[in-house]
């Protein structure tokens, strides 16, 4: 098995190699999403092993002799075709030695507000699914509130139409905590155009909501 191999894989696999593969920091943590192609390379040169989850939901890992070998016993639909080999096309991989995060800042997003309020409604402190949440902003915009960390919070549906355009203390309503920038920093950042795959959702949040906040 040649390092060439995937550069002569047949021209119609060429969107399989592009496929999107989350990429995992060796603390498991997640801090890329890079292609298969660019997999493959950190597979085959031992800077990355595969993560595969078996069907009693254990999650294991693969060098590339390991994957290849688990390819040939168990293919899928997504295989790479090289002129000497076949092999599936991985979801997930660990990097060996990498365990820093990426330096960027935490995108304001409805998802990310969420999360840092723990899904709980900022003023009557009950804990909700998504779709029963609401963001609300604790100085209106209509009297000149800005769309940021510290005036956005996690309302519910009744609280938010209950304090309408007033503040807090106008509507004679409490807010369980200031609301600050928080201090963890994101993973990755996806956007609607990641084909985000079911092995990924163990690892990163990906909310429907996830898309930054503006005015």
């Amino acid at each position: 098995m040649g390092g060439k191999e995937f550069s002569n894989a047949r021209p119609r696999m060429k969107s399989v190699l592009d496929k999107n593969v989350l990429v995992l920091n060796r603390l498991w943590q997640a801090v890329n999403v890079c292609s298969a192609r660019r997999a493959f390379t950190l597979l085959y040169q031992g800077h990355a092993h595969v993560v595969w989850r078996d069907e009693a939901n254990n999650y294991l890992t693969h060098d590339f002799r390991g994957w290849y070998n688990f390819s040939q016993a168990s293919p899928s639909e997504e295989m790479v075709h090289s002129v000497r080999f076949d092999i599936r096309v991985p979801t997930v991989v660990v990097l060996l030695l990498f365990d820093r995060l990426p330096g960027k800042e935490v995108k304001l997003t409805r998802q990310n507000i969420y999360e840092r309020d723990h899904h709980t409604c900022q003023y009557c402190a009950r804990q909700l699914d998504c779709e029963d949440l609401n963001l609300d902003h604790v100085l209106p915009r209509q009297r000149g509130g800005e769309t940021s960390w510290e005036n956005v919070v996690c309302s519910c549906i009744p609280c938010n139409t209950r304090k309408g355009n007033r503040l807090p203390h106008e509507a004679n309503m409490r807010l369980l905590k200031e609301p600050k920038r928080p201090r963890w920093r994101p993973f990755i950042n996806l956007t609607y155009a990641t084909t985000i795959h079911d092995t990924w959702r163990h690892f990163v949040d990906v909310g429907c909501w996830n898309v930054e906040l503006g005015d």
